[in-house]
């Protein structure tokens, strides 16, 4: 087998000393799509900051194409983003723009591909989304869906070998959803690109994924195809009793059962003892950042600059 095109060894990020990843590993290999998975607070999002080389670590490394990018200086990291493309949450595309030199900009900035060559790199990407037609439409003038589409063009416009997406489903009615899912898996067909998804919606997750990674707390639970997680989702609530207690919270996560394992530790914390024995060097309530013109006292005998 050949080298992963991602190779992420004993990952940890800290933030305020606190600890929101800790020890990662994780290969993704050439071709396939991995989905990582987990509950809000789990990490995920830091994990894919720290891919893309928004976030350093503190310790551990990362690798794209056989490169270190957890400590790469910023004109090296600018040349490996070179390589692969990104679909945010929200499509992130600049509203002054048109679809089509939204597309064109990293052609733009990135080549010295003349006018004609750039326009017509610009037909095939959104050709590829389904919005060829819709090219001179500005983000305001089109639908949620179809700015998911048009951020997935843009990521597209250099070819990438590639590409990361950070919750494409996020926000879409489930017909919408369905689409984008569709796409990812025809695109990494078509283009043999190589795939991380993030995402909490399980029907995503396991329309797309190849292989499937979960997390929970900042610590990797499992790496397995996805046939492990598809068995594992449907055991039976008599035998999941058997189950260790990481595989008991990855099958709660997965069903997306009221009880398990995730419940019960949220419970596990005295409200009691935290509402009234909370640590005094931690208070919640801290001296406000803007002061309320309500707690200003004036003097009816003077304006307010001070002058009688």
């Amino acid at each position: 087998m050949s080298d992963p095109v991602i190779k992420v060894r004993d990952l940890v990020k800290r933030f305020d000393g606190r600890a929101v990843l800790n020890g990662l590993n994780l290969d993704v290999h050439a071709g396939e799509t991995m989905v990582i998975m987990g509950g809000s607070g789990s990490g995920k999002s830091t994990f894919l900051r720290c891919m893309i080389g928004s976030f350093q670590p503190e310790e551990g490394t990362i690798e794209l194409f056989g490169r270190n990018v957890s400590h790469a200086g910023e004109t090296e990291l600018n040349e490996i983003r070179k390589k692969f493309g990104i679909l945010f949450q929200s499509g992130a595309l600049f509203n002054s723009m048109t679809l089509a030199e939204n597309v064109a900009l990293p052609l733009q900035e990135h080549t010295d591909l003349p006018r004609e060559i750039i326009d017509i790199q610009v037909k095939i990407k959104l050709e590829l989304v389904g919005l060829r037609e819709h090219a001179f439409k500005y983000p305001s003038q089109i639908s949620g869906g179809m700015k998911k589409r048009a951020g997935l063009a843009r990521a597209l416009s250099l070819d990438p070998r590639l590409l990361f997406y950070d919750e494409p489903s996020a926000g879409l009615d489930p017909v919408t959803s369905a689409e984008i899912d569709r796409l990812i898996v025809d695109l990494t067909k078509k283009l043999h690109v190589t795939s991380v998804v993030v995402t909490h919606e399980m029907d995503s997750a396991f329309t797309i994924a190849d292989r499937m990674a979960m997390l929970d707390k900042g610590r990797m639970l499992c790496v397995k195809p996805r046939q492990y997680f598809d068995d594992l989702r449907s055991v039976s609530a008599r035998d999941a009793k058997s189950l260790t207690e990481d595989e008991q919270l990855i099958r709660q996560f997965l069903r997306g059962d009221a009880d398990g394992p995730i419940t019960r530790r949220r419970e596990s914390t005295n409200y009691e003892d935290d509402l009234l024995g909370g640590p005094p060097e931690t208070p919640i309530a801290r001296e406000p950042s803007v002061v309320s013109t309500r707690s200003r006292v004036v003097d009816p005998m003077k304006d307010e600059s001070g002058d009688e």
